[in-house]
């Protein structure tokens, strides 16, 4: 028996160091590859406490930020009256912590946006209330009181009254296709981020929000097949048409006006925003006073921003903040600003490097708050007591991301102390923040701080994934970084080497890029995907970030203006050069990969003369600038009526001539961010010159090509094209 025992004993220990040896498998890598978070936290107003679901998010929990316990529950659906829903998808605390808007059944409409079943619940009378009896709201939005709730259906605007239990329309001109009331048109969410336009005024009397008049917009279809996951039984024998508005690049945009509502009248007014009959408001919201509506705009070119503080009463606007660009603005650093009392900050990087600036109300500068040849990649709020700003920012170098804080007299304090890549979520009164951790072998660390302190100090661990990283953080390939030339330009660059490396061995090499303006991939920060497991199959990964992504300043962004995929060409050839003259590197087999705008690049850097690349796999690329959409493409090349020469050089699709190399081309029949028509217009151009390359289509999948477990075998069917043409 003891004999056995040992015998078992020694079979489990062999078994376990075999597991830990080649347990790290390609579904580890796409099943498993995040860590875990934390969830959805929500301040409270005295800063002591948040709010968040428990488990089975059925039910909402106050717990203390210093201890971490559970001091109460304040919501649970199985004791709230009126309450037949077991598990909701996420909430909203009012101002005042009096009401909680909930909502379930949640449906995905675009990428980002989805209508949902909206119900308020009444803290003090334990009751829940349904927005409106069929439900499907979308962007349903408390006023500040919460004694109202705003919200869109069938592209109309309407108010529920809680306190009376009635609904108003607000608009009755909303049609498909035509009039969209306060939520976004597909290129707005997509390109500017915006999802609601919704604006309260903070004396709960204006709603304020944009309208899209996207009538001359060309309408865009495509095909929907049965599929045999999550099958659509009617489109067996005939496929259906999902018809939307989507303008591509020097078409016509949808027009777009504000329009203010006056609760007591019940009167609906046009702001008359001064704007072009072509440009663009990306946003609109309130400052701290009711007659302060803040409304940004941008011409077509979007390199003229102004933002106007308009008074939703008489329709008065003063301009109060301007920005003039020789390339593109980033709205999204515009868009950070935060509005005080008397002032308001906001991010820029007209300096050359993105900086915070502080101005008075009347548009007047006070001061540059941050300078130096660094970005500030994110700005988490002002602490009026304390007279600090807090800030995310690339002061240890462009792979990193540090916190900071700049105190009164304008030093700033770096509040990490090692490398890596660090964020904050602050509570309501900035006396704590959640620090999320990783660097390139550590996978994320939630922590909780105190910032009373002189420095700040460490209250306790939330999430440090000690399970995770035990499985994933030793013995999987990691990130080396290093930097190249290219045309006198430094790049930086990573390399994932296999496990079981051997200098005097010869190794394939897959370039992963992706290569778009403003982007960056290298980055030091936790990451686990089909890099690593590939590595384990004996490649080398390289990934270099060529010019005009992100993290190095305007200017190097900006290099790639009116003329993109030329330069990031370039570079990512001489990056392949690089690598090829590793003497462990066979320069025979190099091979690149990319999806959406890596994807576009993989078609370009295998469509240049000095092009060596044995095999290039494109998923959901861009094959020319003219299919896709107005704000994104013309962000970055204008027009096609002004660049035309920019575009015909830009697209891979006239290029096809030049292709060298083994290339498979991935996409989804349902992709309405990059049309199908991309891939079967360049695979037409392909065939006319009798040149062949190898496809896998995804019926009814979008851009992200995921769910039904479709990713698994997306990458098998990579990693083998690979093997095909590298081995």
């Amino acid at each position: 028996m003891k004999l056995n025992n040992f015998v078992t004993t020694i079979i489990v220990l062999f078994a376990t160091i075999s597991f830990q040896a080649n347990a790290f498998e390609l579904s580890d890598a796409v099943i498993y590859n995040h860590p875990q978070g934390i969830g959805q936290m929500v301040s409270s107003i005295d800063g002591k406490h948040f709010y968040q679901f428990n488990s089975d998010k059925s039910a909402i929990q106050k717990i203390s930020y210093a201890t971490g316990d559970v001091v109460s529950t304040i919501f649970d659906s199985s004791t709230a009256r009126n309450c037949n829903v077991n598990e909701w998808d996420g909430f909203k605390m009012s101002d005042d912590e009096s009401k909680i808007l909930l909502y379930t059944s949640a449906q995905s409409i675009y990428r980002y946006s989805f209508k949902a079943d909206y119900y308020l619940y009444e803290l003090r009378h334990n009751k829940l209330l349904k927005i409106s009896e069929e439900g499907g709201e979308e962007i349903a939005t408390m006023s500040p009181d919460a004694r109202q709730v705003a919200y869109v259906k069938d592209n109309n605007v309407y108010i529920y009254k809680v306190d009376y239990g009635s609904t108003v329309a607000v608009t009755k001109n909303g049609e498909k296709n035509k009039i969209i009331n306060a939520v976004p048109d597909w290129v707005y969410q997509e390109e500017f981020g915006l999802l609601n336009s919704f604006a309260w005024s903070p004396d709960n009397l204006t709603l304020s929000f944009i309208q899209w008049d996207e009538s001359d917009v060309p309408m865009y279809k495509m095909a929907f097949y049965k599929g045999y996951c999550n099958p659509i039984e009617c489109n067996y024998l005939y496929p259906s048409i999902f018809e939307y508005k989507y303008p591509v690049a020097g078409e016509k945009n949808s027009s777009v006006k504000v329009l203010s509502y006056d609760v007591e009248t019940r009167k609906t007014q046009d702001l008359k925003v001064p704007l072009d009959n072509d440009g663009y408001i990306p946003n609109i919201r309130y400052a701290k006073s009711s007659d302060r509506l803040m409304v940004y705009t941008l011409n077509r070119n979007q390199n003229d921003l102004k933002i106007y503080a308009i008074n939703p009463r008489s329709t008065v606007s003063k301009l109060i903040y301007s920005e003039t660009s020789d390339s593109w603005i980033n709205i999204d650093l515009a868009k950070k600003a935060t509005y005080m009392e008397n002032t308001f900050t906001i991010l820029s990087d007209k300096s050359g490097y993105t900086h915070l600036y502080l101005y008075s109300n009347s548009g007047s500068l006070i001061k540059q708050l941050t300078n130096g040849e660094w970005n500030v990649t994110d700005y988490y709020g002002y602490d009026a007591v304390k007279k600090c700003y807090y800030i995310q920012t690339t002061q240890r170098g462009a792979l990193n991301r540090s916190i900071a804080k700049i105190d009164a007299k304008g030093i700033i304090t770096e509040l990490n102390s090692t490398d890596g890549t660090y964020s904050a979520a602050f509570n309501s009164n900035f006396n704590y923040y959640v620090q999320n951790f990783s660097d390139s072998k550590t996978p994320n660390q939630y922590t909780l701080w105190l910032t009373s302190a002189a420095k700040s100090k460490k209250v306790r661990d939330i999430e440090m994934n000690d399970d995770y990283a035990s499985k994933f953080g030793a013995g999987i390939p990691k990130k080396e970084f290093f930097t190249m030339e290219s045309e006198g330009y430094k790049l930086n660059g990573y390399i994932i080497k296999p496990s079981d490396f051997n200098p005097d061995k010869k190794y394939p090499v897959i370039m992963s890029q992706y290569s778009g303006p403003g982007s960056q991939q290298v980055l030091n920060k936790w990451t686990l995907d089909w890099e690593n497991y590939f590595a384990t199959q004996g490649y080398i990964i390289a990934c270099v970030d060529g010019r005009g992504t992100g993290g190095r300043g305007k200017a190097f962004e900006s290099l790639v203006y009116m003329n993109l995929g030329h330069y990031e060409s370039i570079d990512q050839l001489t990056a392949a050069e690089y690598m090829a003259s590793q003497p462990y590197v066979d320069a025979n087999k190099i091979g690149i990969w990319g999806w959406s705008y890596g994807g576009y690049e993989v078609l370009m850097a295998m469509s240049q003369s000095k092009s060596k690349y044995a095999a290039g796999v494109s998923i959901a690329p861009v094959t020319d600038w003219r299919f896709y959409d107005t704000i994104y493409a013309e962000r970055y090349m204008r027009t096609p009526q002004e660049n035309d020469e920019g575009y015909k050089n830009s697209a891979p699709i006239n290029k096809v001539a030049l292709q060298k190399g083994e290339l498979l081309i991935m996409y989804g029949t349902a992709d309405d961010n990059v049309h199908p028509a991309n891939s079967l217009e360049y695979v037409s151009a392909l065939t006319a010159r009798g040149k062949l390359c190898d496809m896998m289509v995804y019926p009814n999948m979008n851009h992200s090509i995921n769910g039904c477990g479709v990713r698994l075998p997306l990458y098998k069917k990579v990693l083998k094209f690979f093997d095909n043409h590298l081995k």
